[in-house]
């Protein structure tokens, strides 16, 4: 297996994020593309010593960007891990 470091890339604070939190104990992340939900589940375990119970992932593509001509670039791809932790339990960020 990977380096927890590796597919848990950054927790995620955002305004729906925080709602979440507060109400269903769910976490968001940015991980690795080519992470499966076991091994984030594994990772995110290890990394904040506690109970995971459901991962959910989404896939992001990047936006277009253009920049005053016809030529096109893009931003990076990405992927979102909703982790659920178990009831009870809940992840400081410091």
């Amino acid at each position: 297996m990977r380096d927890a470091r590796e597919i848990v890339k950054s927790a995620q604070l955002t305004e729906k994020g925080t709602r979440l939190t507060g109400a269903e104990n769910k976490y968001f992340f940015t991980v690795d593309g080519c992470a499966n939900k076991t091994e984030i589940k594994k990772a995110v375990e290890e990394l904040f010593k506690i109970t995971v119970v459901k991962v959910n992932t989404m896939n992001y593509r990047g936006k277009k960007r253009r920049e005053r001509t016809l030529a096109f670039g893009r931003s990076a791809d990405w992927k979102r891990a909703v982790v659920t932790v178990k009831d009870g339990e809940k992840i400081e960020f410091a």
